[in-house]
Order: structure tokens, then sequence, then C-alpha cells
């Protein structure tokens, strides 16, 4: 079985950098594919509160055989619960069947809100209670972050971001880098790949390395450094998506992919969300 690399956040614990995401997937459906992913060797799991499947991944989780504190489990405080994470941790825990989650984030900021600075300052007492043993941001600009480090004193060990080939975010990522804040991408494969995988530069790589073209943009993640959760319930994909550790690209192949920056988002602007 693989061993994948693991990143260590500035907290001092330790995050596999490549995880199952769960969005979209539900009760249902989450239990067999989390069944397959850690059969097949992942140990990090990302859900969140607004994805609805909380339960479903607690039942999977309470059936496998994988020790608890082999696993890397991530929720997040929606947004309408700013005024209360530990209310909302604490149903999370309750549908997940866990003690403690391994990673809490904050899933958008926002600003027009402006209770994102409160809500930090409460996660940092849920880690201190630990109920999360690390706690971190989703979706966070860099005045967003400043303002976290400006009134609290206290940077997020994660930023989990929209990141991939066509939104590539490098001065973000460059700021957290410079802050001790690991970068995780969501929507790692651009939401099922369209504008990417059929790039000229991702078939070249993919037919060189014999691999997908997935496989080609979830490496890519890797060696830029970056945590990467892409989401599949599908059991060829899941394992698809984790044999990705017999090879890596070089910096030319990397500088190639860069180019495919266009700055697309597919999710919500955080500024105006």
């Amino acid at each position: 079985m693989a061993t994948q690399p693991i990143i260590k956040l500035h907290d001092g614990n330790l995050m596999p950098q490549l995880g199952l995401g769960v969005w979209q997937a539900s009760n249902e459906d989450v239990v067999t594919a989390i069944e397959k992913a850690l059969e097949t060797g992942y140990r990090h799991i990302d859900t969140a509160a607004i994805y609805q499947n909380e339960v479903g991944v607690g039942n999977a989780l309470a059936a496998t055989p994988v020790p608890r504190d082999e696993l890397f489990i991530t929720t997040k405080l929606w947004n309408d619960d700013q005024d209360n994470p530990q209310q909302a941790l604490e149903e999370s825990l309750k549908k997940l069947k866990l003690d403690y989650v391994d990673l809490y984030l904050i899933h958008w900021p926002e600003p027009r809100q402006n209770k994102f600075v409160e809500a930090w300052r409460k996660l940092l007492k849920l880690k201190e209670q630990g109920l999360a043993k690390s706690v971190g941001v989703c979706n966070f600009h860099i005045p967003h972050l400043q303002r976290l480090l400006d009134e609290t004193g206290s940077a997020p060990v994660v930023n989990q971001i929209e990141l991939h080939p066509l939104l590539q975010q490098r001065q973000l990522h460059a700021w957290n880098a410079t802050h001790n804040i690991a970068t995780e991408s969501w929507s790692p494969l651009a939401q099922g790949g369209e504008g990417v995988f059929e790039q000229d530069v991702i078939s070249k790589l993919a037919a060189k390395y014999e691999k997908t073209p997935a496989q080609i943009v979830i490496r890519w993640h890797l060696d830029c450094g970056l945590i990467a959760i892409p989401k599949s319930v599908t059991p060829k994909r899941i394992v698809e998506n984790f044999n990705v550790f017999d090879f890596r690209l070089d910096k030319d192949e990397l500088s190639q992919i860069a180019k495919l920056d266009a700055g697309k988002r597919l999710g919500p602007d955080p500024d105006t969300k």
C-alpha cells in the first residue's frame, strides 16, 4: 500500500497531504466511498456541516477497523453558526460519532456579516478544550487573514481555498506560506476536470507517465506543496486518485502547468459571497 506524504502544521500536528472530499455526497454514498478510501490507504476525510452528510461519515468511521489516531477528520463551521461555534462543533461531533475532529475550519469569512474574527477566537478556545486538535479557515483572502493576525495574534494552520490549474491563486498561496499557513485545495480537479484534462500539457504528461489526467493534476498539487482533497464516490476513481505516489513532476513540467492559470473561479468569490 502506498505511503502518502504528510504535512506538518505550524501547531505541530500532522496532516496527510491527500484526502477524500465528500462535498455533494449523500449519507448513503459517503459510507461506501469512505470504506473504499480507507481500504485504499486514505486516512484524511474532509466534510462540513453544510454538506449534510456528517451522519454518513460518522457511520463509516464507526464501522472501520482503522484506529482513530490514524485518521485525520476535518469538518467546518457554517456561516449561520459563526456566533456559536461550540454548539455547532458539538452537533457535528455527535453526528460524526467522534470526541474530537483533527481540523475545524471556518467555512467562509462572510465579510459583510463581520463575525469571523470573533468566531476565530472561539475556535481557538475549542482547540484549548481538545474538541478540535487544529483550527483553520476556508476561503480567506489576505485582508481576512491579516485581520485574524492583527486582532488575535493567531494564524490558522490551514487555509482551504478553491485552487486548480485554472485558478492557481499564487499570491495567496505565497502569503500563506510566508505565514506558515498550509494551503489546501478544494475542487483540485476543477470540478471534474472540465477545461483542464483536455489541455495539451496535461494530455502529454498523462501519456509520458502512463497516468490519467486526474492523476497528473493531483500530482501537480502535491508537488506544489498543496494539500488536496479530490472528491469522488466512484470506487475506481477513489483508488486512481490515490495512485499518485510513484512519480513526480519536474520543475519544467510544473512551469508548463503554471501557464494554464486563467483566474477562472468556479465557486463563489469570498469577498462578495
